[in-house]
């Protein structure tokens, strides 16, 4: 039988098994879907290939250092955006420049941003530190008291661009980085606001063929490692006896014992379903769920004129579009438009001469059959407001398909649709997120919906995470070995 028994195929599981495997575990990953990636995936039609999920890959070393060989192209321009009285931004990966630029958008803000960036880069510092490193339950011997205050604690994202911008776009900009994890500027820790100091920083690259061909690399690595990789096949428990997971029940019955289950799966389909657990179900719910996403899938006809890889329209009213998703519970009327067009840097993504356009409006975590108006009838609301904004492709669609919070709920399993589980809502959000502990001997978890975090580097430092606390947990495991785990649990 296996040592581990990886549940989800997703990038958090794949890393955590090719590193259990380097440890000397069997290992076997169960999969739902087909194809390993999790929401790192694509959709193709016509010729046409559009990504469903992340779109920018930063901080590459923590993939290149797993030994994966990917094409990078670093891209220059990391988005460009549009406000709603019709000014731009260009945001430059070199902070020299993105400080220029910012001056040409509201003269003298320059310097604010450079002052801006540089308390991003003492945030990224302190929490490369900390709160990357392991469970929260376990801070580093050598954390700081700087390094928490380095955070700002008990200050939103929104009030963190304040205390930096007088412009009002400016702050809507900051804003932004609280969808990178789904949730409310408003109510967002500004410790999001580490995220310029990776952007500019460290850069944000393209991977030729799109970003799913890393989950690609992934899966070669895999079965070099001798992982042994099960798709098209369901988990439907998780098994214990008394306070440790013993293996898991598959959805055709068959038992499968384990001593270390790894559950790559939304944190509250892990203790609502696989195994229920009131209290930690409870403790989820209490966080409330991050936003979903509305992708519109499009075929375009011709070329754009000035239009970059990535492209961020603005609403009008920035709290009255959050208020919309998380308070109104409904899809917002002014919504923000993110657009990205990988044909710009990667023609084999679209037949010559037409775009591929992926359109995403951050919506509730809801089902739409419950939104006031049909997901077709959001279609058109949303291509009229970018029409209204100088993005007009009336007569050029060749066709749009849609992919709603439902396909996100059916598809991947994730709570109501949601793209990270629960919301970080609150100055403390990071440290009431669900550890990579669980609270059964040998069980672990990992992914978005976990600590520390949503997106592609995040979740590869999850997988780390776990990978170091069985590491504790079952001490000098080797292949073939068999044994007990420690008694320490977080």
């Amino acid at each position: 039988m296996p040592d581990v028994i990886v549940i989800g195929g997703g990038v958090g599981g794949m890393v955590s098994a090719l590193l259990l495997a380097g440890q000397g575990h069997r290992v076997r990953l169960y999969e739902r879907l087909p194809r390993l990636g999790g929401k790192l995936a694509e959709h193709t039609r016509d010729g046409f290939t559009f990504s469903l999920g992340p779109s920018l890959l930063t901080l590459p070393e923590i993939f290149t250092g797993l030994g994966l060989e990917l094409d990078l192209v670093e891209l220059d321009e990391l988005c460009r955006y549009r406000f709603a009285d019709g000014s731009t931004l260009a945001a430059h990966r070199d902070p020299a420049r993105m400080a220029a630029e910012v001056d040409r958008l509201a003269p003298g803000q320059g310097r604010s941003w450079l002052a801006f960036h540089d308390w991003a880069r003492n945030c990224y510092e302190a929490s490369r530190r900390t709160f990357f490193t392991g469970p929260l339950t376990s801070p580093p011997a050598e954390a700081r008291l700087a390094d928490l205050l380095a955070v700002a604690p008990g200050r939103t994202l929104d009030g963190l661009a304040r205390r930096f911008f007088t412009d009002p776009r400016l702050r809507q900009y900051v804003g932004r980085y609280a969808t990178y994890a789904g949730s409310d500027p408003y109510r967002a820790p500004a410790a999001l606001g580490c995220v310029p100091a990776i952007e500019h920083g460290e850069g944000g690259w393209y991977v030729p063929g799109g970003l799913p061909r890393i989950a690609d690399a992934l899966a070669l690595m895999l079965e070099k490692a001798g992982v042994e990789v099960v798709p098209g096949t369901a988990v439907e428990r998780v098994l214990a006896d008394g306070d440790r997971v013993t293996g898991v029940r598959l959805a055709s019955g068959e038992s499968e014992r384990a001593d270390i289950v790894v559950a790559n799966t939304d944190a509250a389909a892990l203790y609502g379903r696989l195994l229920p657990d009131r209290r930690m179900l409870r403790r989820v719910a209490g966080l409330g769920t991050s936003s979903s996403a509305f992708l519109l899938l499009a075929g375009v006809e011709g070329r754009t004129e000035g239009l970059g890889h990535h492209s961020v329209v603005f609403s009008a009213d920035y709290r009255r579009e959050f208020g919309d998703i998380f308070r109104r519970r409904r899809p917002p009327e002014d919504p923000t438009v993110y657009i990205g067009c990988s044909v710009v840097d990667d023609p084999s993504q679209a037949p010559p001469g037409t775009e591929n356009w992926v359109m995403l409006v951050n919506v509730p975590s809801r089902d739409p059959g419950r939104w006031p108006m049909s997901p077709e009838s959001y279609r058109d609301l949303v291509l009229e407001r970018l029409a209204g904004r100088g993005y007009d492709l009336s007569g050029r669609l060749r066709f749009v398909d849609l992919f709603t919070p439902a396909d996100l709920r059916d598809r991947y399993g994730a709570w109501g649709g949601s793209i990270y589980g629960g919301a970080y809502s609150g100055p403390l959000a990071p440290f009431r997120r669900p550890g990579n502990r669980g609270p059964r001997r040998g069980l672990y978890l990992v992914g978005g919906s976990v600590h520390p975090g949503g997106g592609l580097p995040l979740v590869a430092m999850g997988a780390k995470i776990v990978s170091s606390l069985v590491g504790e947990d079952f001490p000098a495991r080797t292949a073939g070995s068999t044994g007990s785990p420690a008694r320490g649990r977080a």
